[in-house]
């Protein structure tokens, strides 16, 4: 397989993988029977727009409503369901007004309606609602600080459900008495819909928990009001029904990615749809797993292909950060690791076409591709260590711009080996 094979294979099962999670092909067979009243949508993720268009599609004749809200640049025109655009990652002051305005609709539903949530990754920072007497700044200020922090998006969410009105069931408890059903892209490690933007349908399972360790993981930097009300003891919460449907996880994007290997003669190896940990050291490992199966043919034989997801950290510490994601990152430092290891070519992106604040996906690389960046001067020690993978994949001319796919099943990596 020559260079440009290889590349055309990648590409292909990144493809399949962002297809397989695709609103307007898979949303329509999960649908619950219609309403005999009416149907008021709300929603929130990158995801959300796009998921709206396919409920408008496969329900022309329902008297449909709502509002839902997604990142800038990642709408599409509806007709019947309002569309907002925020601001992410980080909160701003269009997502407090269409948290407000989703809310509000939600509040609207009486016993004979039914209220549609439709709930994909991004939703945290787009459906920014805080608890009094939070301010949107604190809200700005705690995200800021869960990105820089390193914590595992676990971690991350306990923090987030306690903040808010709507996380962690408050959206669920807005629409009572109506029937609720929740409609889910999946981008988080395991599926849990309580991490899933994270939870405005479910109850909050750690509602309870002491959440002291996580305020001092984050330090003095923390807003004295967020500090105060994740120091107080939790309130456990009612029970309620959950009606919660998943359209499309991780997992069924390997799966589509893992079809497409098999098509071409490559065996594909699963290694996973909820890899956690730094992303350089996930590069280092991965870098590991590949060369086994050049040299020794373990996990399996080449030509092979190992397919993950999940979601990397990248931990930014007291550094003045460059530009990059944890895509971006991780494939440096798979790249630093595998030096030029001929018959290895890899991809990683964050399939909802933004790899973290940037305006690529992720990066590609094959075996000439450190030699090729050295030669132009480019050193990839120092980019890694400046958190700067964005800017050696640019000048290396290896990113891979998609633009906003309008889904999001998080990470998708694939090193293939022949």
């Amino acid at each position: 397989m020559q260079n440009d094979d290889a590349r055309n294979l990648l590409l292909g099962m990144m493809q399949a993988a962002i297809a397989a999670a695709d609103p307007a092909t898979v949303l329509a067979r999960h649908l619950p029977a219609k309403p005999a009243g009416r149907c008021i949508v709300v929603g929130a993720g990158k995801s959300a727009a796009a998921m709206a268009l396919a409920v408008e599609t496969a329900w022309p004749d329902v008297d449909l409503s709502g509002v839902v809200v997604t990142r800038y640049g990642h709408t599409v025109p509806t007709r019947r369901i309002a569309v907002r655009q925020a601001a992410h990652p980080v909160p701003d002051r269009a997502g407090l007004d269409a948290a407000g305005a989703i809310l509000r609709a939600a509040e609207q539903a009486g016993p004979e309606d039914l209220v549609l949530a439709l709930i994909s990754g991004g939703g945290s920072a787009l459906m920014s609602l805080p608890v009094d007497p939070l301010t949107l700044d604190d809200k700005i200020a705690v995200n800021r600080l869960l990105l820089a922090s390193g914590l595992a998006i676990d971690d991350m969410n306990r923090i987030r459900r306690r903040l808010s009105r709507l996380k962690g069931g408050g959206l669920a408890r807005a629409a009572a008495p109506a029937r609720l059903v929740t409609l889910a892209i999946s981008d988080v490690p395991g599926d849990d819909p309580a991490a899933i933007a994270p939870g405005p349908t479910v109850p909050d399972p750690t509602a309870t928990e002491d959440l002291s360790h996580l305020v001092e993981t984050l330090g003095p930097a923390l807003p004295d009001a967020a500090r105060r009300i994740l120091l107080a003891p939790g309130r456990p919460q009612d029970p309620f029904t959950v009606d919660y449907r998943l359209i499309a996880t991780p997992q069924m994007s390997l799966q589509a990615a893992a079809e497409v290997a098999r098509a071409a003669g490559v065996t594909p190896v699963l290694l996973g749809d909820a890899l956690e940990g730094e992303a350089a050291q996930m590069g280092v490992v991965m870098a590991g797993i590949a060369r086994a199966v050049a040299t020794h043919g373990t996990p399996a034989r080449a030509p092979a292909v190992l397919l993950s997801g999940g979601e990397g950290t990248v931990t930014l510490g007291g550094k003045s950060p460059g530009r990059g994601g944890r895509n971006t990152e991780f494939l440096l430092a798979l790249a630093q690791a595998l030096q030029g290891h001929a018959g290895i070519h890899a991809l990683a992106v964050d399939t909802d076409g933004i790899d973290g604040t940037e305006d690529a996906a992720g990066a590609i690389i094959a075996p000439a591709t450190l030699a090729t960046a050295r030669e132009a001067g480019l050193d990839p020690r120092r980019y890694l260590a400046g958190h700067d993978s964005y800017s050696f994949f640019d000048a290396a001319g290896a990113l891979l711009r998609t633009g906003p796919t309008l889904t999001n099943v998080n990470d998708f990596r694939a090193i293939l080996v022949l």
